[in-house]
């Protein structure tokens, strides 16, 4: 196990427009706002036929091809994730979420695409003072977290 450690800097809300993308819009507010590192929150509801990934296709990390479900009608959807920026600078989020209608559920990554359906709710604590970074890594391609 590796650490680092970070105090709590600003807080943000964010109020999520029908038709935005989860991931890049996040994303974008975090460059904006020189968000380097934060843990992030997601309520609301996803659109028909957003992504979701729900797994590698042979259950090893450095498959190409991850396993990508289209959700079925709107969700009601909850997330957690963490933003941390690349070696480039730019804020990467990495959310898994949780999304229900009637009595069936998916739970997966958001990278490949959710929508928000009707209204999104984003709360984003920052992370200050931290020197986790995401780095390739060789073994698996993924930008994963790194922390000194």
């Amino acid at each position: 196990m590796d650490f680092t450690e970070a105090k709590l800097g600003r807080i943000f809300i964010l109020r999520l427009r029908e038709g935005e993308v989860l991931h890049e819009t996040i994303e974008k507010f975090a460059a904006e706002h020189a968000v380097s590192g934060a843990l992030c929150f997601f309520l609301g509801g996803a659109e028909d036929k957003s992504k979701v990934v729900v797994g590698p296709k042979d259950g090893k990390a450095c498959t190409p091809d991850p396993v990508v479900t289209l959700l079925k009608g709107v969700h009601e959807s909850v997330g957690v994730g963490t933003i941390f920026t690349n070696v480039s600078g730019i804020p990467k989020l990495h959310m898994h979420a949780s999304f229900g209608r009637n009595d069936s559920a998916v739970t997966g990554c958001v990278r490949m695409g959710v929508e928000v359906w009707l209204i999104g709710e984003v709360v984003i604590l920052e992370l200050a003072g931290s020197l986790a970074k995401r780095a390739k890594d060789k073994d698996t391609s993924f930008e994963v977290l790194e922390v000194i």
